[in-house]
């Protein structure tokens, strides 16, 4: 497996609507999209990195950095065994893993299409279809939220994630789980609240919810297993899992019961099997998460989640709940809570071409030879 040539292109895409989290909001997404070429084919990969450094150190601007400076660089024109070596050149970069994950995944895609199968059956990948959930942000209003969870219940979604932050929790979530008692319900915390808050969060047991998702800080595994000491409530650790060694130390603590395994997050679809199939041997569950991804990342996710242990909803959404319009086609779409599988080749929908053009800002360009 030859990488030829990289090509890195940075294009704004706006948000249906602002998406607001206990660390801030936004609608304006900076996206960056990575294609690989080798053999005559293209694998595309998306790095999830936000604008500002709120849910993670890197952003589009440290990412683009070290993509252009370092990375894309020293993996053109070399061979890899495959797709979890492609990045061996740069092992010694430390962090910066949604840097190093858009070129592991357009790696994957690359090698699929090599292959000629699908990125789910490249992967390992058993399923045809996914159940899938959404993620509905800070609502001004009590009213506003019940009217968002209403229209994802008509839209068929398996579950429905709340985000809350201090102010905006138990009194809320026990509203709306009065006014949807039978909707599967979760709540998601980014690292709002601390073990101080830990009175309050209990009352939350009541309320018959999925889990907790992040609701301590991200680097913080002891306080994690204290809270749910407490806790009936399962809690789901999202931020904190950037490797298996995070995972391995998350369970020896007690620090939760589910994880949300973004691949973007952790380095790519490598480390997400390796933490997979660690839960899976301890009988937990875990799912995909969302990372407000043009189409591209999604159907990497979609790929991912078709794997055997990734039994809860994931934050797949469709793409019109994010966007006017994607940039790939088919978009993907909700039927019966479940999100279909893609069974061509590679990532299994097309990248829109003329959309990408047309919309891309900055691009970089790597050129390693045949």
């Amino acid at each position: 497996m030859r990488i030829e040539r990289a090509e890195l292109r940075e294009m704004p895409l706006r948000l249906r609507e602002y998406f607001e989290i206990s660390s801030g909001g936004k609608q304006d997404r900076r996206i960056l999209l990575l294609t690989l070429t080798g053999d005559g084919m293209e694998g595309w990969g998306e790095c999830v990195v936000g604008e500002d450094p709120g849910y993670s150190s890197e952003t589009t601007e440290t990412a683009w950095h070290v993509l252009t400076d370092f990375i894309l660089p020293r993996i053109v024109g070399r061979d890899a065994v495959g797709p979890e070596d492609v990045l061996t050149p740069v092992s010694w970069i430390r962090g910066h893993r949604m840097a190093k994950a858009c070129v592991e995944m357009a790696s994957w895609d690359l090698a699929a299409r090599m292959d000629g199968v699908s990125l789910a059956q490249k992967l390992g990948g058993t399923r045809t279809r996914v159940p899938v959930g959404v993620s509905v942000g800070l609502q001004k209003s009590d009213a506003l939220l019940h009217e968002q969870v209403a229209r994802y219940v008509d839209a068929g979604y398996s579950r429905v994630k709340i985000k809350i932050k201090p102010g905006r929790d138990v009194e809320m979530l026990a509203g709306l789980r009065e006014h949807f008692p039978d909707v599967p319900l979760m709540a998601d915390a980014n690292s709002a609240y601390s073990l101080a808050d830990a009175d309050r969060l209990e009352k939350l047991d009541a309320l018959d919810l999925m889990m907790i998702e992040q609701p301590l800080s991200y680097d913080d595994f002891l306080e994690h297993a204290r809270l749910q000491d407490r806790l009936r409530t399962p809690i789901c650790l999202d931020e904190s899992i950037e490797s298996v060694g995070d995972l391995q130390l998350a369970l020896e603590l007690g620090s939760c019961r589910i994880v949300n395994i973004k691949p973007g997050r952790v380095g790519g679809h490598g480390t997400s099997r390796r933490l997979h199939d660690l839960m899976k041997d301890r009988e937990l569950p875990v799912w995909c998460g969302g990372m407000l991804e043009s189409g591209i990342g999604r159907a990497h996710n979609v790929a991912l989640a078709s794997l055997e242990g990734f039994v809860l909803p994931g934050d797949i959404s469709a793409s019109r709940r994010y966007w006017e319009r994607d940039v790939v086609s088919p978009e993907f779409e909700v039927e019966d809570g479940h999100m279909c599988v893609p069974d061509g080749v590679g990532i299994g929908v097309e990248p829109d071409l003329e959309r990408i053009e047309s919309l891309t800002v900055r691009r970089a360009r790597f050129d390693g030879g045949a």
